[in-house]
């Protein structure tokens, strides 16, 4: 009671479960996977007691035999777990009024019946035959059977810390709530143990035999024959009765199991396939040890256990009630990997240093507790101070992208960013880098470096130590299981076949070398294996910084690159507003000029020898205003200006008049000229009339005027709604080196430079621009 009080206080005060608690209450990160895989052996330790009771049920009415009773008690729960602790919670609450009733109408019989029968259990001496007196092994020995239960606690804690929280109005109900759904089990257990004793003490009056008696059936056997006269109403209450209450149980065992086990495997693995699997897992192995007929020996299991468990409680206990208000231990309950040494000496020495001695005496367990704090004077609670998210209720995960209260949150330096407790416990790259003085492997070396010579701890850091230590865990394991097996056989052949002893210690001596030889050789393949690991891991983190080096680099040459085609976009800018406003200002005087030379050289009066030089006039100014219009318009479309003026285009006239007006330019110079129709043209297009113009005016030109003898062919391609222009001509072509600058702005190829040709440079460029914006393609192509 005394023990379960602070620990249900604390896990209802902080919203978290046994394995949370544990962590900040001195055992640290890692150094509570100890106590998830004692808190786990305990679940299905009490799993596969209470679905052994079960199966003794279901074989007491239905004749089941006990192999499949063993499978069918273990595994029907699960599918009652996997809908989580809601489903549960409402399964108590309905079979709730059921059990009490079937409970306690035995004992009413008994009292209406045989109230002797009180009076006879303070009397009853049991198979001593001392007369009943008290008798300090027996009464030692039961106490050990009992202190194993005191795990329960974790299973009352994984409802506690679901309750409310605690305010003003509710502070007396939460109070309340707290002490009877935590320590209060204890009150109620006791009540039960002295109820199956007196049960007992009827069964053995009823002529069941001493070894049968401990068996709630038998019990519940005798009880219900005081409430019903048919012995087969009498077995069918016992039996319904005996599966609700395994049911009942056996949903916690399981529920806490899958928890414990998940926290377990986490913390080694960094993976979370899912409480579905550790609930599986765990009714699997509370078969192997039913099949083991474990329930034969409940005495020896919970009494060896006992030890192991009351070690740990205590030490949680004694950190919550004497560490934390002297302040050895921070307030509170840090529990986020983030902030957590690996290993806290504080919880896990205490534990182990309990364990080891065998400690029962409760004020030894918490000796240990509070030394060890004082003498490390709490450094191993807190590796790094949290990070405050000051008044912000919560924060989005940059793993899961979930929003957590920040009390779950911390800053991870790994990922630069908030990241929940859960994705802290699962991830497995970030090796730790918030606090790389507190994991296992750095607080290992520093306690050999502290304990050890430099000579010889620097042996003891490398894969040989590794090696030795993993080999003395897994000897002292090996010796520690098959010692405890052999001591069952041996116990129960002295009673019947004692010549076999020297034949049982050779076959366990035997075993336990091949155990050992075939270990060493996977604990060297492990070693092997987590040095590979770390190397291979080494090189990727070596690596990821030159990848995230270049990632670096890469980022400052795209912001120069930015920065330059930003630059450029503003040059470009200021050359178009500089060409459209000095092409205004040529445009007033050049219209004026071009005016005047057209009325001279329509004008009669003006002798023939000065007609040639108003021609070059007017040709001159032409060519400046049709440079101008270039400009301008690739300016306009550079600057994103530029817009068409789409209407319907009657196809067929556009391209006929085009055809008429190159003929004529081609006939004047002596030169063929071919239209070639592939396809039906649309009566109607819609298109921007004088800027396809443009296009086509501006090939065909060229074709023309670089041509000096043969012709020039004109193919227009119409199918499925797609026109296809192809101008070719026999003239003398463009220089391959030339292809890549032809289509740039007031570049001309080597035929153009030719004292025949005229020309701006602009007809190519701004054709593929304007053939590009209306989404078609120019290319060339040489024969």
């Amino acid at each position: 009671f005394l023990t379960g009080l602070p620990i249900s206080y604390y896990a209802a005060t902080y919203g978290v479960d046994m394995d949370l608690l544990t962590r900040g209450a001195g055992f640290g990160y890692i150094g509570s996977t100890i106590s998830s895989f004692v808190y786990a052996s305990f679940t299905f330790i009490l799993f596969a007691l209470e679905a052994a009771i079960m199966a003794y049920a279901l074989e007491l009415y239905f004749h089941l035999p006990l192999y499949l009773g063993y499978m069918l008690s273990a595994l029907v729960v699960i599918p009652l777990v996997t809908h989580g602790v809601t489903l549960i919670s409402r399964i108590q609450m309905i079979t709730q009024p059921i059990w009490l009733v079937l409970l306690v109408l035995p004992f009413i019989a008994i009292i209406h019946k045989q109230p002797e029968l009180i009076g006879q259990l303070t009397r009853f001496a049991g198979q001593s035959g001392e007369g009943g007196h008290f008798n300090v092994l027996m009464f030692g020995a039961a106490t050990a059977v009992g202190v194993a239960l005191i795990t329960q606690i974790g299973e009352q804690v994984d409802y506690l810390r679901f309750m409310p929280e605690k305010t003003r109005e509710n502070r007396l109900r939460w109070h309340l709530g707290v002490l009877i759904a935590g320590p209060g089990w204890i009150l109620l257990g006791i009540a039960k143990m002295l109820g199956g004793a007196l049960l007992a003490v009827l069964a053995i009056n009823s002529g069941v035999a001493f070894a049968q008696a401990v068996n709630p059936n038998q019990m519940y056997l005798a009880g219900f024959g005081q409430v019903f006269s048919s012995p087969t109403v009498a077995v069918l209450a016992t039996a319904f009765f005996v599966v609700i209450s395994q049911v009942k149980i056996n949903m916690t065992n399981a529920y806490a199991g899958s928890l414990a086990w998940s926290n377990f495997f986490a913390r080694l693995t960094h993976s979370h396939p899912g409480r579905v699997v550790w609930a599986v897992f765990n009714a699997l192995i509370a078969v192997l040890l039913m099949e083991l007929d474990v329930f034969q020996a409940l005495d020896q299991v919970l009494g060896f256990y006992s030890n192991i468990a009351i070690s740990w409680i205590t030490a949680v206990v004694a950190d919550l009630v004497v560490n934390k208000p002297l302040g050895l231990s921070p307030k509170g309950i840090e529990f986020r990997r983030a902030y957590l040494y690996d290993i806290n000496p504080v919880g896990v020495g205490a534990m182990v240093l309990a364990s080891l001695l065998s400690m029962a005496a409760f004020a030894g367990l918490f000796i240990a507790s509070p030394a060890i704090a004082w003498a490390t004077r709490g450094k191993y609670y807190i590796a790094r101070q949290p990070v405050q998210f000051g008044k912000m209720r919560s924060k989005k995960c940059v793993i899961c992208e979930k929003e957590y209260e920040t009390e779950d949150m911390a800053h991870c330096p790994a990922y630069q960013g908030s990241i929940c407790s859960l994705c802290c416990c699962l991830d497995a790259r970030c090796n730790d880098v918030c606090k790389p003085h507190a994991r296992f492997s750095a607080q290992w070396q520093a306690a050999l470096r502290a304990m050890l010579p430099q000579s010889l701890s620097r042996y003891l850091t490398n894969g040989l130590g590794h090696y030795l230590l993993l080999m003395l865990v897994t000897v002292l394991f090996l010796a520690s299981l098959l010692g405890l097996i052999y001591l069952h056989e041996e116990s129960a052949l002295m009673q019947t076949g004692a010549a076999m002893l020297p034949q049982l210690r050779l076959a366990f001596l035997k075993m336990f070398g091949a155990l050992l030889l075939a270990s060493a050789i996977v604990v060297w393949w492990l070693v092997l294996t987590s040095e590979s690991r770390r190397v291979a891991q080494e090189e990727s983190n070596r690596q990821t910084g030159l990848l995230t080096r270049e990632i670096e680099l890469h980022g400052q040459t795209d912001a120069q690159l930015q920065l330059a085609k930003k630059q450029a976009d503003q040059a470009n800018q200021a050359k178009s507003r500089y060409i459209a406003g000095i092409s205004h200002e040529i445009r007033t005087p050049l219209n004026s000029i071009l005016g005047y030379a057209q009325l001279l050289d329509n004008d009669p009066s003006i002798p023939e020898h000065r007609q040639q030089a108003i021609r070059v006039i007017r040709s001159s100014g032409e060519h400046l205003l049709s440079l101008i219009e270039g400009s301008l318009d690739i300016a306009r479309i550079e600057g994103g200006k530029f817009s068409f003026d789409i209407k319907e285009v009657p196809f067929p006239d556009f391209i006929g008049q085009l055809v008429r007006m190159f003929e004529l330019q081609a006939h004047s110079k002596g030169l063929t000229f071919h239209y070639e129709l592939t396809g039906d043209l649309p009566r109607i297009v819609r298109a921007d009339r004088r800027r396809l113009g443009q296009i086509l005016i501006n090939i065909l030109g060229n074709a023309v005027k670089f041509t000096s003898t043969g012709g020039i062919v004109f193919r227009l391609h119409y199918a499925r709604e797609m026109a296809s222009f192809e101008v070719e001509d026999s003239g003398p072509g463009i220089l391959d080196e030339e292809r890549e600058h032809i289509f740039e702005p007031f570049s001309r190829g080597s035929a153009g430079n030719s004292a025949s040709a005229t020309g701006t440079g602009l007809g190519l460029p701004i054709s593929k621009m304007l053939t590009q914006m209306m989404g078609g393609e120019l290319s060339l192509h040489r024969a």
